[in-house]
């Protein structure tokens, strides 16, 4: 039971902080201004209204009392009613109430009047009407052959108190929730410039001097976050500083290797060695270019489309079949999508006889497949082949040529990018790589 109600609030609460946090302070204002309402509505304005129509319903019915004496002068009892006690009084002869009276159970006035009038007079010898004029009501009683018809001001039976009241209620709300959005902006703008600046530094996208701001808690977040940046960024320049070390003191006595090979007189072993250290060049190069760094190049906004055409006409084969949108334009590292898309076209075409490019557009996001009719690889297999220098002893990584980095390269720069890359069964019964990109 409980565990469906949390689940009912999760659904129904706002996702974001700010206005979470504008919950918290609106909630409790509107809820004290509803209770404070309803007190004020039912201790003093409707008791307030209750006596004031309790009077004129009292002035009216002496006023009918002094009217029946005989004595009494009647024109002058209406001048006096009219000038003292405001009250317009016209009496019609020879005519019943003919008005339908409509019952208004959601008004307070008509409320109030319909039941005091209920406690002073017959059923059916009154009606009165709140609603024919802006600031005056209505009253008619039946009276021997004819009826008064009373115009009474709408003050004497309502409080102006309730105006005010509702303007010095709403109007102190209304600053208060102006200044605590205010504030709650001021507070949530350092939480999503750190959200901002983890989501770039995980894009591989280059972040100036990162400067910590707002409350104590969220400084102190990106403080670590900074710290923390530094030192991945210390460990990839000490492990490109390494390799590029390594890269320069292997290829020295490759070198020279070379040269020694020149002056074999064995051709079929000059030969063995030759393709030996071809092998180790290439794979010198798949570990540099691996860890080199992304950091280096800028994000630009670049044509996708235009890309994958010129990567496809560079292969120059038949056998690659395309369905491409045009006019794509995305904004990234253009020169590691390249080798990205580089990579797996070349795993394609390395084990299969014909490759199908395609790219689409959905709403905000681009996917790019690539199926080919090759062996393919188990479905076990599918998590493993992107770890670096994983290598499978059959199908697809039956290569000595390779060392396993191929689809490490390529998740890596598409997770760079925020995107994401998996692999499926393709319709042409090989492997189909599935690469989604946000816009």
């Amino acid at each position: 039971m409980f565990s469906g109600l949390s689940d009912f609030f999760k659904k129904i609460l706002p996702k974001r902080l700010f206005y979470r946090a504008l919950l918290i302070v609106a909630v409790p204002i509107l809820v004290l201004q509803l209770v404070i309402t309803i007190v004020f509505f039912d201790s003093l304005w409707i008791k307030t209204n209750k006596g004031m129509t309790k009077a004129l319903i009292n002035e009216i019915s002496m006023f009918v009392k002094i009217y029946d004496n005989e004595k009494t002068d009647k024109k002058e009892l209406t001048n006096i009613f009219s000038l003292f006690l405001d009250l317009n009084i016209e009496f019609i002869d020879n005519k019943k109430i003919e008005n339908k009276y409509k019952e208004r159970w959601f008004s307070p006035i008509d409320r109030t009047l319909r039941r005091e009038l209920k406690s002073n007079f017959d059923s059916g010898k009154y009606w009165f009407n709140t609603t024919n004029y802006k600031e005056l009501i209505d009253l008619r009683l039946q009276y021997q052959n004819g009826y008064f018809k009373f115009l009474i001001p709408k003050d004497r039976v309502t409080s102006s108190s309730a105006r005010i009241f509702a303007l010095w209620i709403t109007v102190p709300a209304i600053i208060m929730v102006i200044i605590s959005l205010i504030f709650l902006k001021n507070q949530t703008r350092p939480i999503i410039k750190l959200a901002r600046a983890a989501e770039r530094f995980g894009k591989g996208e280059k972040i100036e001097e990162f400067k910590p701001s707002g409350a104590l808690e969220i400084r102190q977040a990106g403080y670590e976050f900074d710290k923390m940046r530094k030192r991945i960024l210390r460990h990839l320049n000490q492990r490109n500083e390494m390799l590029s070390g390594i890269s320069h003191d292997l290829r020295t006595p490759l070198t020279r290797m070379k040269l020694q090979i020149a002056f074999i007189d064995e051709k079929v072993l000059a030969k063995k060695l030759t393709a030996d250290i071809d092998e180790m060049e290439k794979m010198l190069n798949e570990y540099l270019q691996f860890t080199s760094s992304s950091y280096i190049e800028k994000d630009e906004m670049f044509n996708l489309s235009e890309l994958m055409e010129k990567i496809i006409e560079k292969y120059e084969n038949e056998n690659i079949s395309k369905d491409l949108i045009p006019r794509v334009y995305f904004n990234g590292r253009k020169n590691l999508i390249n080798r990205c898309l580089n990579n797996i076209i070349d795993n394609a075409l390395k084990y299969a006889d014909n490759v199908e490019i395609k790219l689409n557009k959905k709403n905000t996001d681009l996917f790019i497949t690539i199926d080919d009719d090759g062996p393919g690889i188990s479905v076990k297999e599918y998590e493993n082949v992107f770890k670096p220098f994983y290598k499978i002893n059959k199908g697809r990584a039956d290569s000595k040529s390779s060392v396993g980095l191929g689809l490490s390269i390529a998740s890596d720069i598409i997770r760079s990018h925020g995107g994401n890359i998996k692999l499926e069964k393709s319709t042409m019964n090989g492997l189909r790589v599935k690469i989604f990109l946000p816009i």
